[in-house]
């Protein structure tokens, strides 16, 4: 299949290159392989269970050296918050308040999520500005029927001439309720980062946003800074960055031929959370602290959230100084076989490599690598992927952390591995991107390029497929070093629908 004229001039504005494109549509034709799972990793398996008094001595061991480390707090933010929301458009969609009673239409069908956001409206940390809102659009609120006055504040919440949520990010929702002010994602994040990742009274946090949200971010940054700033004794810094057009990834249609838009171009769309591999390699820190926007808690938890976090960041300092020990041994050529032999024992207890070879330089490409410790929690049934050994396409068995949607639904015997899997992933992971000479590692180096997913996906509701790159934390660090760490439930409190802001760790007093 060709390119005209026309379509390389409109890929090389985008800056993607023909080789590149070229490379996706043999993607699309051969397809992606599923993963070949072996077993799910668990407790002794490639997960390790701290003691208390270990998790003490690793987070002695973090604060006597943090003060030293450039720490950044990386968080992908890019994400709008329509999903959220997603079974309150259902409703505007789907209910008349003229025609039909609230009650009535209730129950008619399978609305649960539903009667649970009307029945807890008041607990929900945007209801003072739904109703400030309300007062100016519709000064006759409070004569209206009860379907009437649901329907009017759902439409005031969403809709553009209200407060329109559905085009905000998720981390500008206001999350939780305090006594004098409510608080979104995005500060409780500057919050929760100043009880782990400062040094000397000030924190840094790099936000990958959407283009069109930075004047948001920025706006409420400047509105709640001194406030945070005032509670934690900290100074705040920000950096933004954007998921990079080059890294977005062609269409096409079911016979793997281009999909074009009505101008007759070729659509490109972004590729997922993996594009960010490219903003990550180009923050400049020794710790990276990387946690998805939506998880976080009220600030009467923050305190064993930043527990957890310095376990993991003290396990990742640990094993990267005996990395470091071995490979500037191995550098003066200095290993002797019982070295050898005591490197490879590390590898297979603290890295989970089983195979490592026996020459010195093999061993030191091995240990010369990203780092990155994995906070791992148990499974609860939340969709999503978690750690699973898995053989590779070399014939070699790593550990790695897999999406479910990269094994086969069909194959019964990958399904059960996936059903008997005891930890999820929940992104929750502490990185060192620095080699033992101080140097940056260029992360574009250690991605599993076969580690992608193909999706079906719409268009002016003619079907596609579309590419979604290798995951920010499964593919995309597919050959770092990687430990995996359990760490408990109560660090993992995304919000994927706005009513799971009525848990426990996003409601005062609950």
């Amino acid at each position: 299949m060709s390119l005209s004229k026309k379509d390389i001039e409109q890929l090389k504005r985008h800056g993607l290159t023909i080789e590149k494109i070229y490379y996706q549509l043999k993607i699309f034709s051969n397809g992606i392989p599923f993963v070949d799972v072996l077993n799910a990793a668990s407790i002794n398996n490639g997960i390790e269970s701290i003691s208390n008094d270990d998790q003490k001595k690793l987070i002695e061991f973090y604060d006597s050296r943090k003060n030293n480390l450039v720490i950044i707090k990386f968080v992908p933010a890019s994400g709008a918050a329509t999903r959220m929301f997603q079974f309150l458009f259902q409703f505007l969609e789907d209910y008349n308040p003229n025609e039909t009673k609230l009650n009535s239409y209730l129950k008619k069908g399978e609305y649960q999520l539903l009667e649970t956001f009307i029945n807890s409206i008041k607990d929900f940390a945007f209801l003072n500005a739904v109703r400030k809102k309300i007062r100016e659009l519709y000064p006759d609120f409070k004569h209206g029927t009860k379907g009437t006055r649901i329907y009017l504040l759902v439409k005031t919440m969403l809709e553009e001439k209200g407060l329109h949520f559905s085009n905000l990010p998720k981390g500008l929702i206001p999350f939780h309720k305090y006594n004098k002010y409510v608080t979104t994602a995005f500060e409780e994040h500057l919050y929760e980062t100043a009880y782990y990742g400062s040094v000397n009274n000030n924190a840094y946090l790099h936000f990958t946003f959407s283009k069109k949200h930075v004047d948001y971010f920025k706006k409420e940054f400047q509105a709640v800074k001194n406030r945070v700033s005032k509670k934690t004794k900290t100074e705040f810094h920000i950096s933004y960055s954007f998921q990079k057009q080059e890294t977005d990834t062609i269409a096409v249609k079911n016979d793997n031929t281009f999909f074009r838009n009505s101008n007759g171009e070729c659509l490109l769309r972004p590729s997922g959370h993996g594009a960010l591999i490219e903003n990550l390699n180009e923050v400049d820190a020794d710790i990276i602290f990387i946690k998805n926007i939506d998880n976080v808690v009220l600030e009467e938890y923050v305190e064993e959230i930043a527990h957890y976090k310095k376990v993991l960041a003290g396990k990742l300092l640990w094993i990267q100084k005996k990395i470091f020990t071995y490979l500037r041994v191995i550098d003066k050529e200095r290993i002797s076989l019982e070295m050898i032999n005591e490197i490879k024992s590390f590898l297979w207890n603290e890295l989970n490599i089983k195979e490592a070879p026996n020459d010195a330089e093999s061993i030191f490409n091995i240990l010369n690598k990203p780092l990155r410790v994995c906070g791992v929690v148990k499974n609860t049934g939340a969709p999503g992927g978690g750690p699973f050994w898995i053989k590779n396409q070399d014939e070699t068995i790593s550990l790695q952390i897999v999406e479910i949607t990269q094994i086969n639904p069909d194959d019964k015997r990958q399904q059960m591995i996936v059903s008997e899997a005891t930890h999820f992933n929940p992104v929750d992971l502490v990185c060192a991107l620095r080699d033992y000479k101080g140097n940056k590692f260029d992360l574009s180096k250690y991605v599993d390029p076969n580690a992608g997913i193909i999706t079906q996906k719409s268009q002016d509701g003619k079907p596609l497929k579309a590419l979604e790159l290798p995951g920010l934390w499964n593919g995309a660090m597919a050959d770092w070093n990687s430990a995996f760490v359990e760490v408990p439930l109560i660090t993992f409190n995304p919000v994927k629908t706005v009513n799971d802001l009525l848990q426990n760790e996003h409601r005062p007093n609950a």
